[in-house]
C-alpha cells in the first residue's frame, strides 16, 4: 500500500480573525455607507481616492480625509462584453478609472452604459447608490454616463 506508514491530519484552513480597517480607510467605507465619498489629502494638496494612510511618494503618514464629488471624468475604460458569474453586473458593461471630483487620481469602478460607443475617454459619469449601503465599495452600484441620465 502506497500510504503505508505516512501520517495524515486533518487540516481546517481559516481565518479566525477580523481586521480593523483603521482611522483612514474606516472613514472611506463608513463615508461609502452614508452615501458620498472621501479621499485623503496628501502634503502638497493633491488628493487620493481611494484613500491610503501613507503617502505613496514620501510614506509620511496621512490624516487629512476630506469629502470629493461621486461625479467625475473617465480617464480609461474597457468594454466588459461578456461577463463571467460573480462580476458586478450579467449584462455589458465596462470598467473604468474615474476620477472624482476633487480627487487627483482615479477609483477603478463598473460603468453601465447602453454599448462602447457610449463611453470615451474625458466623458463625465456619475455614481449610482445602492438603497442599502452597509460600508462597502459596492455600495456605489455604478456609474452611469451624465449624457445617458441613469
Amino acid at each position: 500500500m502506497p500510504d503505508e506508514g505516512v501520517l495524515h491530519a486533518d487540516v481546517t484552513l481559516e481565518y479566525p480573525f477580523t481586521r480593523s480597517t483603521g482611522p483612514v480607510v474606516g472613514a472611506f467605507l463608513t463615508a461609502l455607507r452614508e452615501g458620498f465619498v472621501v479621499g485623503i489629502e496628501r502634503p502638497d494638496g493633491t488628493v487620493l481616492v481611494p484613500p491610503c494612510e501613507y503617502d505613496p511618494a514620501t510614506a509620511a503618514p496621512l490624516t487629512e480625509v476630506v469629502e470629493v464629488g461621486d461625479a467625475g471624468v473617465v480617464t480609461s475604460w474597457c468594454w466588459n462584453g461578456e461577463p463571467r458569474k460573480g462580476q458586478p453586473f450579467d449584462a455589458p458593461y465596462a470598467w473604468a478609472l474615474i476620477r472624482l471630483d476633487g480627487a487627483d487620481t482615479p477609483l477603478l469602478h463598473a460603468v453601465r452604459a447602453s454599448g462602447p460607443d457610449a463611453l470615451a475617454t474625458g466623458m463625465r459619469v456619475r455614481a449610482v447608490w445602492r438603497a442599502e449601503r452597509e460600508g462597502h465599495i459596492c455600495d456605489i452600484e455604478c456609474f452611469v454616463p451624465e449624457a445617458e441620465g441613469g
